[in-house]
């Protein structure tokens, strides 16, 4: 079965293929010969996560699937949450991101926070939704060279190592992807018995 991703992260393929295994021919945008940014104009993780599939299905009528993910801190009132990528600004930038969070918290108690993954699938021109949800909390230096985005700052709820300290497979245990990527993989596994 052929899938196209529509992300142009490859940190986040390498996640999602790290947990689909070889089961699945996955392409990312690049691997299908599409080169757009696709927009995130949404108040929401799950109707950004619809747009990226729907606007990839549309131009190529193959099965494809979308994430996105927020990180929804809760003295902050959910934020930077859809906003996550461009928190600081348009720049993208994981490090100005970071300094902009541990700023806004800067002498807040509560640290708690969660990860949010929502994978929309369209398969046949039907859609599909999928969530994963990971709790912690944000601590106040950067820990380790390992992940992306907020992984240094983030630790999950079961552990005391940042998402930067782990391996694929040690973030796995606890990861917001993975737990959306697992319903996905169930999901395609049903599909094809049936």
């Amino acid at each position: 079965m052929k899938l196209i991703f529509a992300t142009n992260n490859q940190h986040k393929v390498d996640e999602i293929r790290h947990n689909i295994g070889d089961r699945f021919e996955l392409l990312t945008l690049k691997e299908a010969g599409i080169n757009i940014d696709i927009p995130e104009p949404h108040d929401t993780i799950e109707a950004n996560a619809s747009e990226k599939s729907k606007v990839i299905y549309e131009m190529t009528k193959t099965d494809c699937f979308s994430e996105d993910t927020g990180l929804e801190v809760a003295a902050l009132n959910g934020e930077p949450g859809v906003k996550s990528a461009r928190y600081a600004g348009e720049g993208r930038s994981s490090d100005d991101n970071i300094t902009k969070l541990l700023s806004n918290l800067e002498g807040v108690g509560d640290r708690s926070a969660r990860f949010k993954t929502v994978i929309s699938i369209i398969i046949d021109g039907k859609e599909h939704l999928f969530e994963g949800i990971c709790n912690g909390k944000i601590i106040n230096e950067r820990k380790g060279a390992g992940g992306f985005g907020y992984d240094p700052v983030f630790v999950p709820d079961g552990t005391d190592k940042a998402f930067g300290e782990m391996t694929l497979a040690e973030k796995d245990q606890y990861s917001h992807r993975a737990k959306a990527t697992q319903k996905l993989v169930t999901f395609l596994n049903n599909l094809q018995k049936g």
